[in-house]
């Protein structure tokens, strides 16, 4: 009998950047496939989960706003963004047998159910992947944002961001061959020392619900595993200084 699990319910952030692969746009079937696999063993291995995707591969409403388009307008856009790349992750893991929600903070009654928090949670305990789509549903909030609050909401053991690096280190490791790696950090740690773990919105909500925020590198296959068995991967931000 394998071993029980660290934590039983997550909420795993995604990047949209992240279904690019190698691709310079959109999203590319065998990265999707394979971040779509280790989901599913982890659901299999007995963890709740729930997703939220980002829309950078598509669109960003900050980066048009600041060539002059509407802010309210571009963020909405990039709200879309995410319900795309809901959909395409929805269709990557039933294809592998999964049972999925998408559930948007938008109402898109066509494509996908409405978010109500009860019923993300009933999903969960029956065993679906709950995939929470266009953010917190407002201008000026990140996916950051939505996946700090989505996972406050569905009671969360542990929220998961998945990036391009293993951890958080105390400069740009990409430039600074001397950036140290920090395996734990407190809330109070990350403030003081100006670490960009997430927006400050997400960051806040984060701390002031004294949920656990782990950053680890999505690119190494098995993370997701070792982090749900409890080993020490990437970077860990819980609790106060």
């Amino acid at each position: 009998m394998s071993a029980p699990l660290a934590y039983r319910r997550i909420l795993l952030k995604l990047s949209g950047e992240a279904l690019m692969g190698d691709e310079d746009y959109g999203i590319d079937p065998s990265t999707i496939k394979r971040i779509a696999g280790e989901v599913i063993e982890a659901q299999e291995a007995g963890a709740e989960i729930g997703l939220v995707i980002g829309g950078g591969n598509i669109f960003r409403g900050a980066g048009l706003a600041a060539a002059g388009m509407d802010r309210v307008t571009g963020d909405q856009m990039g709200m879309l963004a995410t319900v795309i790349n809901a959909l395409a992750m929805q269709d990557a893991l039933e294809k592998l047998g999964a049972k999925v929600r998408v559930m948007s903070a938008l109402k898109i009654n066509d494509v996908c159910e409405d978010y109500i928090r009860r019923r993300a949670v009933r999903h969960l305990e029956k065993g679906r992947i709950g995939i929470f789509a266009a953010g917190t549903g407002n201008p000026f909030f990140t996916t950051d944002s939505g996946a700090a609050l989505r996972a406050i909401e569905i009671n969360a053991d542990l929220l998961l961001k998945a990036t391009k690096v293993d951890g958080v280190y105390d400069k740009d490791p990409n430039k600074h061959t001397d950036a140290v790696k920090y395996d734990t950090l407190s809330y109070d740690e990350v403030i003081a020392r100006n670490l960009q773990v997430m927006d400050t919105a997400a960051f806040a909500l984060c701390r002031d619900s004294d949920l656990p925020l782990r950053i680890y590198d999505l690119g190494a296959p098995g993370n997701l595993m070792k982090i749900l068995r409890g080993e020490n991967v990437g970077t860990l931000v819980k609790g106060r200084g």
